[in-house]
């Protein structure tokens, strides 16, 4: 078999792996209840990033004129989609780096993709072993993309017994209104509905309001 002719296969073959490290990526962050990646665009972005990138540096190369010229194309051409967090940045950039990667050597970006997959899991993982201990690895940030119930208690007295929660996200002390503020918010529904029974034994005289949200899924 020619040269030419193992050429033309790889660079299919090449294509469809780099489609699919994509794809892998975008089904470890659904398993990892990261829902902002769910969505169709989403979807598409994953598989079809690392191809283009792929595709674009693997024409590029070795052509100095052509390399100028897609570098002056692609200066007009602005990537204007609104980024949610810094995470987010980092995946666009890992599936552009997978499509680069490809057309230097295929094993590179494979080892790559899977890399990335196993430190999402693994702290997932590993939160959700700590949350089962009361204690959480991160603060919680409404931006993340999850689907989320939230909990807000306005209270006349301090109460130990809410600061101490794992999933509160904020507790502030109003000095207008005299009274205390707690906010928490956590992907599972028992966790508010714990929070609730807990309020549900208080005096209800110290209680200014509550008021719960959960998600609708």
């Amino acid at each position: 078999m020619s040269f030419l002719s193992i050429y033309s296969l790889a660079m299919p073959f090449s294509i469809i792996v780099v489609s699919l490290l994509g794809l892998l990526l975008r089904v470890s962050l659904t398993f990892c209840k990261q829902s902002w990646a769910s969505t169709y665009h989403h979807t598409m972005t994953y598989m079809l990033l690392p191809v283009i990138t792929f595709v674009v540096t693997r024409v590029i190369s070795g052509n100095i004129a052509l390399s100028l010229g897609m570098v002056g194309a692609l200066s007009i051409i602005r990537f204007r989609n609104p980024v949610k967090n810094s995470f987010e940045l980092s995946m666009y950039f890992a599936l552009i780096t997978i499509g680069i990667t490809a057309s230097v050597n295929l094993v590179y970006s494979m080892l790559l993709a899977v890399f990335i997959t196993l430190i999402i899991i693994f702290s997932y993982l590993l939160e959700k072993i700590l949350k089962k201990k009361g204690k959480s690895l991160y603060s919680f940030s409404f931006a993340e993309g999850q689907n989320i119930n939230t909990l807000e208690l306005a209270t006349y007295k301090k109460n130990p017994y809410f600061s101490n929660i794992s999933f509160l996200i904020n507790e502030i002390y109003d000095n207008d209104l005299k009274i205390y503020i707690y906010k928490f918010a956590s992907p599972n529904k028992m966790d508010i509905d714990n929070i609730r029974d807990k309020i549900n034994e208080m005096n209800q005289s110290d209680i200014k309001n509550v008021q719960t949200s959960y998600n609708s899924l």
